[in-house]
């Protein structure tokens, strides 16, 4: 296990998180570009060796009911693994545009009028559903094929709705 040193260096390496200490010599990292409610990255680093990592939108973590991964045992890499990627998670970085696969801008909202951005989400049976963010009425639209499944107002709450329904974003 790393000690409490090592793992608040791993997370001081990120530039854009900014560390808060809390209560019991805890220490937060939190992501103030996120486009979310969202913006704690790291959570709870304790001395003890204990703490966690948000992990909400990503596959592949065994998370707990608030999406947070436990990295007490976690290697130097695996951490790193993880909060870059909670991080990329927590950012437009990544989303494709609907106009040609154009890697949206680091921006933390769309930069363009009139934009639209898409992701796909699969399931177990690989069905897919079309997650697309309309510019125009500020809305968030799941297509079934060229079916409307349903709309919401923030992307946070369309991929809460995506996960509960048993869909994952689709791999680039």
């Amino acid at each position: 296990m790393l000690s409490f040193e090592e793992k608040l260096a791993i997370a001081d390496s990120f530039p854009e998180l900014e560390r808060k200490n809390v209560s019991m010599k805890r220490v937060n990292y939190h992501y103030e570009e996120s486009m979310f409610d969202k913006k704690t990255v790291v959570y709870h680093l304790h001395p003890n060796g204990n703490g966690f990592v948000y992990a909400g939108y990503l596959t592949g973590y065994d998370v707990d009911d608030r999406g947070m991964v436990n990295i007490r045992d976690m290697s130097a890499e695996e951490i790193r693994t993880i909060i870059e990627a909670s991080i990329r998670s927590l950012t437009w970085k990544g989303v494709r545009r609907a106009t040609g696969s154009v890697e949206a801008s680091d921006a933390t909202t769309p930069d363009t009028a009139q934009e639209v951005i898409e992701e796909r989400w699969t399931n177990e049976k690989n069905q897919s559903l079309e997650l697309k963010f309309e510019d125009e009425d500020q809305m968030w639209y799941i297509f079934a094929g060229e079916d409307l499944d349903t709309v919401f107002e923030s992307y946070e709450e369309a991929a809460e709705y995506l996960t509960e329904e048993g869909f994952v974003r689709a791999a680039d």
